[in-house]
C-alpha cells in the first residue's frame, strides 16, 4: 500500500484494517435515534429524528478532527486534510431512512467512511490528497420527492431554489424544515469539487448472499422512472349502478397496476415495475370510487427499454381511462437515466477484493444511490456487501459483521489508492 507517512512508527507500513467493533458501535448508536418498537428505524428527512442523527454524526466528524461544512441544501461534508492541497477523494451516503428502515441502508456508507478516517488517525497516516466523508440530504425521497435530492442539487442536476421550495407529504417545504432543524447551511452547494467518489452500501437484494459472494463490484445503477397517476371518476351506489354505466376510478387504478406487472414480465431482462402507493376516495365498501391516486415505479438498466416501458404504460393508462369515461392526469415524480460507473474503479474493487481473498462479482444496482449523481461530475463507484435474505427498507434488514468488516476494508484500501 503506497500511502504517505508523517513521523509515524515503522509498523504503520503494515496493512491497515478498520476496527470492526468501533464501526458496529457507531451503527448501533445511530440506530437508536428514530428507533421503532419492532427494531427498525424511522428517520424521515429533516424531521426531529433526522436532526438528532445529523447532530450525532457531525459530532463524531469533529471528534475525528475533520473540517465540517454544511451547504444550502443541508448536505454535510467533512474533510481530512492531505499532505497536499487538491480535490478530495470522497466517500459517504445518507442517514435518512424510510418509515420502515433498518440499521444499514445509507448509514453504513457514512459510518464506514468515518471508520476509514479513524483507522488512519490511529496509525497517524496522512494521505497525499485530502479525504472527505459526506452525507446527503433526502436520499430516500420518503418525505420529499425526488429521492437523492441532496446529491442531485450538489452536482447541478436540480436548481437549489426548486429543491428548497419542494413540499413534502406533510406540506412542509425543504427550505422551512432545513431552517427549523438548523441545517440550512451557508456553504455554496457543489463545493468542494471531487477527485473521485466511492460509496459502500448494502446490496438491498439477494444476489451476493445467494451466490456466495462477499463483495459486489457495482457496474452501474438502473434508470428510474416514478410516475403519479390521478384518476377522477364518479361516486355512486355499489348496488344500484349497472356495470356498463360506471365511471370507476378504482377499477382503472387496478387495471393500471396489473398492467405494470404484466409489462415487466413481458419485457423481461432487467425490467421491473412496482405500484407502491395507491389510495381511493371515498374509500368506502359500498361506494364506487370517484378518485384514485397511485404511483408506478419503473426501472431498467437500459435507457431505450425504460423509455419503451414508459410509453406502453402511459398509452395503456390513457386508453383504459378513456374507455371507462374517467379523467386521467399524470406527473413525473422522478426520472433518472441509467448510470455506468467508472470501469477502472470497478476493476480496482475486484482486484482489491481478490487480493484480500474475498469472493467478488460484478452486478448492477437496482436501487438508486447518491453515487449515481456524483458520477456526473467525477469518477464514481460502489462497493456492495450482502443483505441477508435480500431484505432492505425493512426492519429486518441485516448484514453480517464479517461482511461489514470486509466491505469497509475494501473501501479503506481503495480510498488510500485513490488518495495517492
Amino acid at each position: 500500500m503506497n500511502c504517505q507517512l508523517m513521523s509515524v512508527p515503522k509498523e504503520t507500513t503494515q496493512p491497515l484494517y478498520i476496527d470492526e467493533r468501533r464501526l458496529q458501535d457507531r451503527l448501533r448508536s445511530l440506530a437508536e435515534i428514530g428507533a421503532t418498537p419492532d427494531g427498525g428505524v424511522c428517520r424521515l428527512a429533516l424531521t426531529d429524528a433526522d436532526k438528532n442523527g445529523r447532530d450525532l454524526v457531525v459530532r463524531w466528524m469533529r471528534e475525528l478532527g475533520l473540517d465540517v461544512s454544511i451547504d444550502a441544501i443541508g448536505n454535510v461534508i467533512a474533510i481530512r486534510r492531505g499532505l497536499e492541497a487538491g480535490l478530495p477523494v470522497m466517500t459517504g451516503s445518507h442517514i435518512d431512512t424510510v418509515r420502515t428502515g433498518g440499521h444499514y441502508d445509507g448509514n453504513l456508507g457514512v459510518l464506514a467512511g468515518l471508520e476509514v478516517i479513524a483507522s488512519l488517525n490511529d496509525r497517524a497516516v496522512v494521505t497525499r490528497r485530502p479525504l472527505a466523508v459526506a452525507f446527503f440530504t433526502n436520499e430516500e425521497g420518503a418525505r420529499f420527492q425526488p429521492d437523492m435530492m441532496g446529491s442531485l442539487v450538489y452536482v447541478g442536476g436540480m436548481p437549489l431554489e426548486q429543491a428548497l421550495a419542494t413540499r413534502g407529504i406533510d406540506a412542509c417545504t425543504i427550505g422551512e424544515e432545513l431552517a427549523r432543524i438548523g441545517y440550512a447551511g451557508s456553504k455554496r452547494v457543489g463545493m468542494p469539487a471531487v477527485h473521485a467518489y466511492v460509496e459502500l452500501h448494502v446490496e438491498q437484494g439477494p444476489v451476493l448472499e445467494a451466490e456466495g459472494f462477499v463483495i459486489g463490484a457495482v457496474e452501474g445503477v438502473q434508470g428510474i422512472s416514478w410516475t403519479e397517476f390521478g384518476i377522477n371518476g364518479q361516486s355512486n351506489h355499489a348496488g344500484t349502478t349497472p356495470m356498463r354505466l360506471r365511471r370507476d376510478a378504482g377499477y382503472v387504478a387496478a387495471e393500471i397496476a396489473t398492467f405494470a406487472r404484466r409489462l415487466a414480465r413481458e419485457m423481461g431482462g432487467n425490467q421491473v415495475a412496482t405500484v407502491g402507493s395507491l389510495s381511493l376516495s371515498p374509500n368506502l365498501v359500498n361506494v364506487i370510487a370517484n378518485r384514485a391516486t397511485m404511483t408506478v415505479d419503473l426501472r431498467n438498466t437500459d435507457e431505450q427499454a425504460l423509455r419503451e416501458a414508459e410509453e406502453r404504460l402511459f398509452a395503456f393508462a390513457r386508453d383504459t381511462a378513456a374507455a371507462e369515461g374517467v379523467e386521467l392526469t399524470q406527473r413525473s415524480l422522478a426520472r433518472f437515466a441509467p448510470v455506468d460507473f467508472a470501469p477502472e474503479l470497478v476493476q480496482r474493487i475486484e482486484a482489491i477484493a481478490r487480493d484480500m481473498d474475498l469472493p467478488v462479482r460484478r452486478l448492477p444496482s437496482g436501487a438508486g444511490h447518491d453515487a449515481q449523481m456524483l458520477a456526473r461530475i467525477c469518477p464514481a463507484c460502489m462497493i456492495f456487501v450482502p443483505s441477508a435474505g435480500g431484505i432492505s427498507h425493512n426492519v429486518k434488514e441485516y448484514t453480517a459483521p464479517a461482511d461489514l468488516r470486509a466491505g469497509a476494508n475494501v473501501l479503506l484500501r481503495l480510498m488510500l489508492e485513490l488518495a495517492e
